[in-house]
């Protein structure tokens, strides 16, 4: 900085006002935060990679700036749930802002769990960030609005797409182009349907048997709601199936009954998925996204659906990551008429997902959590969060240099999602999103282990997801 100063001048007066800036946001923070002096605010999130960010980087940063202590436990998936619901059942205020995901916050909406931000924030301006300003953020957004009122119910703090990750050293190879060729006829390049998807993924198992490398990465824990999530919500989409195969309209689930859970095209993605197994390595019957992505940045498969908020790490990160320089993204492989449907606005091809904190009406600290939520909120702090956790929440963001540079080396993760963002969908507005789940999602871990036929798995798991929103009252 000194060297720059003594060549330009005027970068002294720059400076002086960047200071001045820098110290009136922080005389703002301070000055809203000073009510709330020693109070401590308490967070439940999963250990996702953007969360782990809340908990070193900007809970930390947010007290030194107001004085507000931030505890914030980043646990599993299931232990996050179980802790979070419970909490709010019965109403005992332990935690002060939760993690909503984007597929629960119907439920959490239906059940009056949380506080709402924009009418909170109008009563009470005198916390009421300048630098909080709901216009900036992508749409994603409008998951987490009220959708009667429009009004904001959960600040985003992570959203990503799951897109079609490939070795780009393996399929850019000549000495492996060459064998594909000569053993299928067809040239290498990532599949966009899902028979070269399955022919890719048979030939890369082949050719790796001596090397640890399989054909391709499959969620597929036969215990975890993770399956059911790569299936329904990854997988059957890829083959004009969606939203888990239930009518909006009338609840149906089956066939029968105008539903498509079980539906010919169902049957046909479930059958493919379970498939590819065959082409998989041996860990993945117990893999969650977790687990798939350690197993692609683990080298041991050539391609796979990988969820996004993992993408920056295995492409960029040498201390956890054996394949950084060396990894493609693409769209997923569909079925014919898909593509057009998700550019129609008729359909979509993936998931889009990722999540919002929110704030209990059980929390015993409303101020000093709208406080933080904002805090997170501000378009200032964006960049080297999506850095960490390859998250991206506000359209201004794309175009900071350095994720411009880091889409680089991700080979253009984040121009995928700026671009083609809009071809993947999050998981359908159902409040009866986990009920659903409990009784579909047996069926699909059995079909897993081969312990009845993927055509059966779905039978069973429609009568039994449909006899759910009968007993539920959806369906009548």
């Amino acid at each position: 900085m000194n060297s720059f100063v003594k060549a330009v001048g005027v970068g002294i007066i720059s400076l002086g006002l960047w200071s001045s800036t820098a110290l009136a946001q922080d005389s703002w923070w301070k000055t809203a935060a000073q009510p709330y002096q020693g109070a401590i605010i308490r967070g439940v999130s999963e250990s996702t990679p953007a969360s782990k960010y809340v908990e070193q980087v900007l809970g930390p940063k947010f007290t030194e700036e107001t004085g507000i202590k931030v505890e914030f436990e980043a646990t599993s998936w299931d232990q996050m749930y179980d802790k979070a619901i419970k909490d709010m059942e019965a109403n005992t205020g332990i935690y002060d802002f939760v993690y909503i995901e984007q597929d629960i916050v119907y439920t959490y909406l239906a059940r009056n769990f949380l506080v709402d931000i924009t009418k909170s924030l109008a009563e009470n301006a005198k916390i009421a960030s300048p630098d909080f300003k709901p216009e900036n953020f992508t749409t994603f957004l409008n998951y987490f609005k009220d959708p009667k009122s429009g009004d904001v119910m959960g600040v985003p703090m992570e959203a990503f797409i799951k897109p079609y990750l490939y070795r780009k050293d393996l399929f850019d190879d000549p000495a492996i182009q060459k064998a594909y060729k000569d053993s299928t006829g067809a040239d290498l390049k990532p599949a966009t349907t899902h028979e070269e998807y399955t022919q890719v993924a048979k030939f890369f198992t082949e050719y790796g048997a001596d090397k640890e490398l399989w054909g391709t990465t499959v969620q597929a824990s036969s215990s975890h709601p993770a399956a059911f999530y790569e299936f329904f919500e990854s997988v059957a989409p890829t083959f004009g199936v969606y939203n888990w195969g239930i009518d909006g309209t009338t609840f149906a689930a089956t066939e029968a009954n105008g539903g498509q859970m079980n539906s010919a095209a169902a049957k046909k993605a479930l059958n493919y998925w379970i498939d590819l197994l065959k082409y998989a390595p041996p860990e993945s019957t117990s893999s969650t996204w977790d687990e798939v992505a350690g197993t692609f940045a683990a080298g041991r498969a050539a391609q796979g659906l990988v969820y996004g908020e993992n993408a920056a790490w295995i492409a960029t990160d040498e201390t956890k990551s054996t394949v950084v320089g060396k990894v493609g993204v693409a769209l997923p492989p569909v079925e014919a008429g898909v593509m057009e449907a998700a550019e129609a606005g008729k359909g979509y091809i993936g998931y889009y997902d990722g999540g919002a904190f929110g704030i209990p009406h059980s929390s015993k600290n409303k101020d000093a959590s709208l406080l933080f939520l904002q805090y997170i909120g501000q378009a200032s702090v964006q960049t080297d969060w999506a850095l960490a956790g390859s998250r991206i929440v506000m359209n201004s963001t794309y175009d900071d240099p350095k994720i411009v540079d880091q889409d680089k080396k991700m080979n253009g993760y984040y121009t995928l999602m700026r671009e083609d963002g809009k071809l993947f969908a999050g998981a359908p507005p159902f409040p009866f999103h986990s009920q659903v789940l409990q009784v579909a999602a047996p069926f699909i871990y059995k079909a897993i282990v081969g312990e009845i036929k993927p055509d059966d798995a779905l039978d069973q798991a429609a009568t039994a997801a449909e006899a759910e929103l009968v007993k539920l009252g959806y369906r009548k």
